[in-house]
């Protein structure tokens, strides 16, 4: 059992998890370090997909550990009758079933809503794929990229005049395991009042449209698909990144008294009686002139001096951060978004944190290591009485 899963707030959830690759397993790292107990099912042999994904560190892989910690492995081939007799004693005791696979694949394995509801009533079957269970594209097969392509919001990624670009992070898979996550938590609550499991249907696509908000609401008020604006926001200005001295930062003055604060930070005063930028519709209108006068006059001087100057009057701003800049920012130490795990073999490997921070339960800087294939087998035959 995962270290987190005795002082969690879901400690005492069972979850089984049949999922591979990223959206699933992120999910149910999100349920582990909750403190769920997970018993990841894999196929034996070869196990997860993500098992042969690099960046690989002695051999084992780092991106398969970032989103595996915490769990049991078990390999189970679900075509097999012996293994079948242990995958339905998991499920006579799980709370929670979640799968990732294409639509109907359970259901022709024999482990469809309608058979695991008549077995197991209680029993929350959670699934994620790429287009859900209905609808003219649900036997489609999906990764990150495709949804993120269909979705719309590649279309909006990027600067004006350069070609569509996918966002810099699975964020297709990463939206579909948060909001799988959300789903099962409403559905515990649920059959708290019901006494009945459900199942819940999580299609990455949905995920993505979902998340595309004002990029909806500017194509229903002008009836036109908006496009890429680069750093900049649609409708809040000036709401972007600029280049200073030495590099770039960004600014966010998001209303009248904001945009007076940063001109007062940027000792820019005499701005003040432009009617140009009298309002955020004014300066949104004439965004490309007001841009090329904040940039020359941060371009004097260092991104430190802008940033504790705009800082002291309360303009929202930062640095532009590579990742490596990010992971040691003194903030995120503070947050305890950095934690320590390790490979399969024992290898130390940082990984990011959890940020759901709940007052009731520890945050540890520690988290149980990522499963070797079918390594928790003796332990979970033995609890099951089929050792």
């Amino acid at each position: 059992m995962s270290a987190t899963s005795a002082t969690g707030p879901l400690a005492g959830l069972f979850v089984v998890d049949l999922t591979r690759v990223l959206a699933g397993p992120f999910a149910t790292m999100l349920l582990a370090d909750l403190g769920a107990r997970v018993i990841k099912v894999e196929a034996p042999g070869s196990g997860d997909d993500s098992r042969a994904i690099g960046p690989f560190l002695h051999g084992e892989s780092a991106y398969f550990t970032s989103v595996n910690r915490g769990k049991e492995s078990l390999a189970l081939d679900l075509r097999e009758a012996a293994d079948r007799v242990v995958f339905e004693a998991l499920l006579a005791r799980a709370d929670v079933l979640v799968e990732n696979f294409r639509p109907g694949a359970l259901a022709r394995l024999g482990y469809g809503f309608a058979d695991l509801h008549a077995l197991h009533p209680r029993l929350i079957l959670a699934s994620a794929s790429g287009f859900g269970q209905t609808g003219p594209d649900a036997l489609r097969p999906a990764y990150d990229i495709i949804v993120q392509a269909m979705g719309g919001i590649m279309s909006i990624t990027g600067h004006e005049g350069t070609p569509p670009t996918r966002v810099g992070t699975s964020l297709g898979d990463i939206t579909a395991a948060l909001f799988t996550v959300i789903g099962i938590q409403a559905a515990l609550i649920a059959r708290e009042k019901s006494g009945l499991g459900q199942h819940l249907d999580v299609a990455m696509l949905d995920c993505q449209i979902a998340i595309l908000e004002n990029a909806i609401a500017r194509l229903q008020v002008s009836g036109q698909s908006p496009g890429p604006l680069g750093n900049r926001h649609p409708s809040i200005t000036p709401f972007q990144a600029f280049q200073c001295a030495d590099r770039p930062i960004v600014i966010a003055a998001g209303n009248d008294a904001l945009w007076a604060a940063c001109i007062e930070g940027l000792a820019l005063g005499a701005l003040a009686g432009d009617a140009r930028f009298a309002s955020n519709a004014d300066r949104s209108a004439h965004v490309a002139e007001l841009s090329a006068l904040l940039e020359a006059q941060l371009k004097t001087a260092p991104a430190a001096h802008w940033l504790d100057r705009l800082a002291a009057v309360g303009v929202p701003c930062g640095p532009l951060n590579s990742v490596g800049e990010a992971l040691a920012n003194p903030q995120v130490a503070a947050r305890n978004m950095l934690v320590q795990t390790a490979m399969p073999d024992g290898t130390p490997l940082k990984v990011a944190g959890n940020p759901i921070k709940l007052s009731a339960h520890p945050d540890p800087a520690t988290r149980p290591a990522a499963p070797a294939l079918d390594s928790a087998r003796a332990q979970l035959l033995a609890e099951l009485g089929l050792a």
